[in-house]
């Protein structure tokens, strides 16, 4: 089994690769954001934690970490989004080290792949085999954001710039999997990476 991370900026279509990925036979997909959220939840490894250090107010009527008021205690605060990051991230790793000994063990897989906003920045690189790029030129990523999720030019500005540079991307990514173009194209070129050996999933 190879385990691939998948990184790339905002807008560059990740989600619809990832999917495509989910689909094929012998492969599995986890997102980091998703484990996350799962490890917030009441009874899991964060949940305790977090709410020790914002408080029970942050939690809603079921219990449960209510995101919003817990963004709401972030934002602007950046010794509290340390903290937050000290707890939810080693927690994500630990989770995926453990996903990744399990699927081996099992030996049913050929590529597990693990999607983190992070990947370059947390080290995911010491835990995979392989990191992909997903790339698209900014004109189009910023066409995207606009149309699909109606963010304003000063919003995309600010998500932009707290990300990697392209260069960043390409020095510790050896495989790019361009999706400037068409969906078709980019399968086409993961096609080319996987071998088309890998149908798609009953």
């Amino acid at each position: 089994m190879k385990v691939i991370g998948i990184t790339g900026g905002v807008g560059a279509g990740k989600s619809q690769i990832l999917e495509y990925l989910g689909k094929k036979k012998a492969c599995r997909v986890i997102m980091a954001d998703q484990v996350a959220h799962m490890l917030e939840e009441p009874g899991q490894v964060c949940y305790e934690r977090i709410t020790d250090l914002l408080g029970a107010d942050i939690l809603a009527s079921d219990g449960r970490i209510d995101k919003g008021k817990m963004a709401g205690r972030i934002f602007g605060d950046q010794n509290i989004l340390v903290q937050i990051n000290d707890i939810v991230h080693p927690a994500v790793k630990a989770y995926l080290i453990d996903e990744i000994d399990k699927e081996r063990r099992a030996g049913e897989l050929q590529y597990l792949f693990i999607e983190a906003a992070l990947l370059i920045e947390d080290g995911y690189g010491q835990i995979v085999d392989e990191m992909w790029y997903v790339h698209a030129e900014e004109k189009i990523r910023r066409t995207r954001l606009k149309e699909n999720r109606h963010y304003s030019d000063a919003k995309i500005d600010q998500i932009m710039q707290g990300q990697l540079s392209e260069e960043m991307f390409y020095r510790h990514c050896p495989v790019v999997i361009d999706n400037s173009g068409t969906l078709d194209s980019a399968y086409r070129q993961i096609e080319e990476k996987l071998g088309e050996d890998l149908c798609q999933k009953q």
